[in-house]
Order: structure tokens, then C-alpha cells, then sequence
């Protein structure tokens, strides 16, 4: 059940976009294990991610458009980065961690990287952020057509989420869009924690040099654990 808490901001940040915006439903991905209000179903199309250290990993690009806005949350799936890392080869240095470990870790700065590099935009906002406790970064930017791009990096339980809003010159900020943002348990369930998270690695699998990374990734910081529900957002 959701909790009144979220259906009235909901309410409120529908309010304040365009009228169109009145068509925007609830998108709820059990799969990738996420929600998002959305204008209606996305397209969905299999992606492969670039890694800041040359690996490629599997994803999926949830895409919507109304008007002259898009909206995407692009997903992508580090639960195997192990493997893909010895696959092409890419060793531990002797007595150090992974590179399959460093490529997770480094994902959220690598994908803001990319679009601070986009040829012509302008970075307005630039900072730490978090949504549910869930720990990453916030860019706002102005592209060279003066549409503007909110942008919001999470990584969860070894899935990187980008959030993408682009809207068209003149229009209001995508509000409902990335404030109600939300990760999902294998229940189905929103996840809520009760201190800041930040993401810890799959467990060791293959032989070789380097030690694994520490435990599973349902726990935050200092081994915090999820609870089910809402939690309000920033």
C-alpha cells in the first residue's frame, strides 16, 4: 500500500507541470526494480554501457516522449562485471582489488563525465545527491538548442540508474519526474533506509589475483539494512 505521504506529492508536483502532464501514471519495473511517474509505457530497448575502464555491460533504455520533452532511465547491470572483466582479460593488480570492483565504484563519476563532456552544453548544477538515502550525483545542464537537461546518477545494488529529463526551452523543471523516483525490492516493494547508502559489491566468484569486494548489496553504510515502504526524497 502506499503510504498518503506520496500520493499527496504526487498530487502537488502534478499540479505543477503542463497539462498534458495530468496523463502521467505511476511505471513500475520489476525487472530492473524501479518506479517512475511516466507519461504512459516506455520504449524499452537493450543497450550496452562503455565502462570507464573498457569493459561492456548489458543494460536497458526506458525512454518517453511528450512534446518537445524526453525522459529516459537507462539501467545497467554490473552483477556480472567479474566475469566480463576476465573475459577481456583485465587482472587485478598483485594484492589489490579487481578492476571489476573499480569500474562499479567508478560508474557513477564516469556517466556524469560523459555528459559534462556533451559538445556545447553548460553545466548549471553540479553536486552529491541522494534519493530514498540512496546515494549518487545531480546535474543540471543547458544544451546548445537551450533545452535543458536534469540529471540524476544512482548506483543500487550493482545497478547503475541514470535519470535523464530533457525539456524544451521555456518549460518548468521535470519535478514529478525525478522526486519521486523510487528502487524496488525483490518484492516489489519500495526501499527505504534508515542511514545513507552506498552500494557494496557482488561476491568474489572467479580465482586469480586480488581480493573480493565485501558483501552483497542490500546493505548501506555500516551494513544498514533496507526496510520496506517510502521514505520522503530529496
Amino acid at each position: 500500500m502506499r503510504v498518503v505521504g506520496l500520493t499527496t506529492t504526487l498530487c502537488a508536483l502534478l499540479l505543477a507541470q503542463p497539462a498534458f502532464a495530468q496523463e502521467w501514471t505511476e511505471y513500475v519495473n520489476k525487472v530492473d526494480r524501479f518506479s517512475v511517474p511516466a507519461p504512459g509505457e516506455p520504449t524499452t530497448t537493450d543497450i550496452t554501457w562503455d565502462s570507464e575502464y573498457g569493459a561492456k555491460f548489458p543494460g536497458h533504455a526506458y525512454r518517453w516522449n511528450q512534446g518537445p520533452d524526453r525522459y529516459t532511465v537507462t539501467v545497467v547491470d554490473f552483477s556480472d562485471a567479474e566475469r566480463i572483466h576476465a573475459a577481456i582479460k583485465h587482472e587485478a593488480y598483485v594484492g589489490g582489488v579487481g578492476y571489476w570492483v573499480i569500474d562499479i565504484a567508478a560508474s557513477i563519476a564516469h556517466a556524469a563525465r560523459l555528459y559534462r563532456e556533451k559538445p556545447g552544453v553548460k553545466v548549471t548544477y553540479d553536486a552529491f545527491h541522494y534519493v530514498n538515502l540512496i546515494t549518487g550525483h545531480m546535474l543540471q545542464l543547458t544544451n546548445p538548442d537551450d533545452s535543458r537537461s536534469y540529471v540524476a546518477i544512482y548506483l543500487h545494488e550493482n545497478r547503475l540508474y541514470v535519470l535523464d529529463a530533457t525539456v524544451g526551452k521555456g518549460q518548468p523543471p521535470p519535478l514529478i519526474f525525478q522526486q519521486s523516483f523510487a528502487m524496488l525490492g525483490p518484492d516489489g516493494n519500495t526501499i527505504r533506509y534508515q542511514s545513507l547508502y552506498y552500494n557494496r559489491f557482488p561476491e568474489r566468484q572467479l580465482g586469480g589475483r586480488g581480493r573480493g569486494a565485501g558483501g552483497g548489496g542490500t546493505g548501506g553504510a555500516g551494513g544498514t539494512q533496507p526496510q520496506g515502504g517510502q521514505q520522503g526524497r530529496q
